[in-house]
C-alpha cells in the first residue's frame, strides 16, 4: 500500500510562497487522482486542487491562479507551488493518493503551512 509523506509547510509572510511535496513511498504512476487536501482550525477539510495521472488538474476557486499541483512520476513526488499566500492560506496540508470512483485510500501524516499578516 502506497504511504504518503509531505514536506516543505512553514511560516511565510504573506504574499510569500511555500512549495509543498508529497514522497510516496512506492510509484505514483498508476495512482489515478493525487490530492491537496487542507485543514484549518475549526474548519472542514477541504480540497485544494487535483491531478490526474493524465496529468489534468483542478483547483478550489480560492487557489485558482496562486497554486499549481504538478506530479514527477520519475520521483514519485507531487508537489504544490503556492504563490501570493494569504493568511486565510493557513493550515495543515495534506496530500492523499486517490481513486476516480470511490474516494481517497491513502493520506499523508500533514504539513502545517502559517502565513503571517
Amino acid at each position: 500500500q502506497v504511504q504518503l509523506v509531505e514536506s516543505g509547510g512553514g511560516l511565510v509572510q504573506a504574499g510569500g510562497s511555500l512549495r509543498l511535496s508529497c514522497a510516496a513511498s512506492g510509484t505514483i504512476f498508476s495512482i489515478s487522482v493525487l490530492d491537496w487536501y487542507r485543514q484549518a482550525p475549526g474548519k472542514q477539510r477541504e480540497l485544494v486542487t487535483s491531478i490526474t495521472s493524465g496529468g489534468n488538474t483542478d483547483y478550489a476557486d480560492s487557489v485558482k491562479g496562486r497554486f499549481t499541483i504538478s506530479r514527477d512520476n520519475a520521483k514519485n513526488t507531487v508537489y504544490l507551488q503556492m504563490n501570493s499566500l494569504k493568511p486565510e492560506d493557513t493550515a495543515v496540508y495534506y496530500c492523499a493518493a486517490c481513486r476516480r470512483v470511490g474516494g481517497c485510500y491513502a493520506w499523508g501524516q500533514g504539513t502545517q503551512v502559517t502565513v503571517s499578516s
